[in-house]
């Protein structure tokens, strides 16, 4: 078995390497991030309080940079905040609160608020896909269109991942808001409720939603690196505006080592793995998370026009489920909520 696992993420790391040129280094290039690191600094260093989500296995890259000297090289004295440790997301609200100066969050997820006021630009994206939309094999739910009439689990309504597969199952000519039911379940609870059939399909992050294929032989249906959201962000960076007008090269700064670390772990996910393993325990074996470390796009971190390409895209995506109306400019306001931190 451990053999099967240790094949399959070479086998996943080949692919993802064959795909870096057009992914990685095309968006490296459009950023002008310089590709050599930055001398070290000890003395000067920056305090900078930066919100992540600690029980997401996406987000490893974080605190594995904090505490393996990568911020430091950058300059940066982080101070990690996990927004969901109140067991509400509170992200916008620290920001808005001004008890964090920046911090990764889904990108559907920061879009209403910054539309609404939230004092917050977006300045990059970390990865894409790591929401899944998962069933059991007794269903024989194979493809979106199938779920029609269905009742999906989800963790809390509306969050994350019922928005974006809400925008997939709109866009394969389902309404996500009259044609599904929605039902909200405790997290441990979720994919229960799928193996009893008072749910025929659950959506979910990473790293439960990857465990409950290899430990309860769950089904994928889809993921957020595929069909909807192919080549599009998932987790992005945002900023609030006054941390950006105190010091831009800080900012910058901050924005390299995440990228810097994004790089390393899609290259190298086995030791940061057993290091995200080691501290914080997630509930998959070392084996599936290094696995699920594979396959996520750590490649996929644009900034700049690039990320404001995605917002817009987003945006239109997000019209689909009238979070946002019709007539909503959407190449307007990816403007106004993103900025480009290597202008």
């Amino acid at each position: 078995m451990a053999t099967q696992g240790a094949d399959k993420v070479k086998q996943i790391m080949s692919r993802r390497r064959a795909l870096q040129s057009a992914g990685a280094a095309g968006v490296l290039g459009a950023t002008g991030i310089i590709a050599a690191p930055l001398i070290g600094r000890t003395a000067d260093l920056k305090k900078v309080r930066f919100g992540w989500a600690a029980p997401a296995a996406c987000h490893a890259p974080l605190g594995y940079a904090a505490d393996n000297g990568i911020f430091a090289k950058h300059g940066i004295d982080i101070e990690l905040m996990d927004f969901l440790a109140t067991g509400d997301d509170v992200l916008t609200k620290y920001l808005a609160a001004g008890k964090l100066d920046a911090g990764a969050g889904f990108l559907l997820g920061w879009l209403k608020p910054l539309d609404e006021g939230l004092d917050v630009k977006l300045i990059s994206a970390t990865h894409a896909g790591c929401m899944r939309l998962l069933t059991s094999a007794r269903t024989g739910i194979k493809t979106l269109q199938q779920l029609r009439g269905k009742t999906i689990a989800v963790g809390a309504v509306n969050d994350a991942a019922q928005q974006t597969f809400s925008v997939s199952l709109a866009k394969a000519g389902i309404d996500p808001l009259t044609e599904i039911t929605w039902k909200a379940y405790p997290d441990n609870l979720l994919s229960v409720a799928v193996q009893k059939g008072e749910a025929d399909a659950l959506a979910h992050i990473d790293p439960q939603g990857y465990g409950w294929i290899h430990d309860d032989h769950l089904v994928e249906i889809a993921n957020s690196q595929t069909g909807a959201y192919r080549n599009l962000s998932c987790c992005t960076v945002g900023a609030s505006v006054e941390f950006l007008k105190q010091d831009k090269a800080v900012v910058r700064h901050v924005v390299e080592a995440i990228i810097e670390t994004h790089e390393f772990v899609a290259n190298h996910p086995a030791g940061v793995a057993k290091y995200y393993k080691d501290k914080y325990n997630p509930p998959v074996s070392l084996e599936v998370l290094t696995e699920l470390l594979s396959v996520l796009a750590y490649h996929h971190h644009p900034a700049g026009a690039a990320l404001e390409k995605e917002i817009a895209e987003e945006i239109e995506d997000l019209k689909l489920i009238k979070v946002f109306r019709a007539n909503a400019n959407a190449q307007a306001l990816a403007k106004k909520f993103s900025y480009n931190v290597f202008a």
